[in-house]
């Protein structure tokens, strides 16, 4: 299995976290099954860009980004040439390591 390494962020996981993924399975869909609760206001439809992420390890190993998900990354706060949603990054057979941005569009959080 994939393992999905997340880089310290102060609110969501001050610490950093490793979790395993499946194979198809979305980078987001992944880390709320395990407890980092990263923002998804669209609840994972590509629809907006709370779940966005920076891929800073095994951005390769990722299918290409469609259209729609590159028109919705123009609109996120911080975007790289590695940023992806991770909604609809979906995690091949390598592991990869992601930094979540510090701020995103959203202006209201919920508590879970």
């Amino acid at each position: 299995m994939p393992s999905i390494r997340v880089l310290p962020h102060p609110e969501i996981c001050p610490s950093g976290a490793t979790v395993e993924g499946q194979v198809g399975q979305s980078i987001c869909r992944a880390l709320l099954d395990h407890g980092v609760e990263v923002e998804h206001a669209c609840e994972l439809s590509c629809a907006c860009t709370t779940c966005h992420v920076i891929v800073r390890e095994g951005f390769e190993s990722l299918p290409p980004s469609t259209d729609e998900e590159d028109d919705l990354l123009d609109r996120a706060w911080g975007l790289t040439a590695k940023s992806r949603l991770s909604c609809q990054a979906k995690m091949s057979d390598r592991d990869v390591v992601v930094e979540i941005p510090r701020y995103s569009i959203n202006q209201v959080k919920e508590k879970r």
